[in-house]
């Protein structure tokens, strides 16, 4: 295992439904944390939740909800997440938005070495 690297991971709570410039918030998320050479990212699909609105949004078979909630979470070297913020600033409209700070223990392609 490689020694502990300090790092922030960024969590961006959205619903499915939020849209930047027509396409998808969290998609257009993603892609700009891309652009902007993060580390990575990931969308995590919630089942259930509710935000500042108390609005209850849920998969439930009775009550098909198009908009789950949905986090993004990105996690890189703080000076690189601190960047990229500015950028989000301008896509979000609602949601919460968190820092914290996390050591990341493990961080590789995947690829088998020949």
């Amino acid at each position: 295992m490689q020694t502990p690297t300090d790092a922030v991971s960024l969590k961006i709570f959205l619903g499915e439904s939020d849209k930047w410039e027509h396409k998808p918030l969290y998609e257009a998320i993603v892609l700009a944390a891309r652009e902007a050479q993060l580390a990575g990212a990931t969308v995590l699909r919630g089942p259930m939740g509710f935000g500042k609105s108390s609005h209850l949004h849920t998969a439930k078979i009775l009550r098909l909800s198009l908009d789950l909630p949905l986090v993004i979470e990105i996690v890189d070297r703080e000076e690189k997440i601190n960047s990229f913020l500015p950028t989000l600033d301008k896509m979000l409209g609602g949601g919460l938005v968190t820092l914290e700070k996390v050591k990341v223990l493990h961080y590789r392609s995947g690829e088998t070495q020949p």
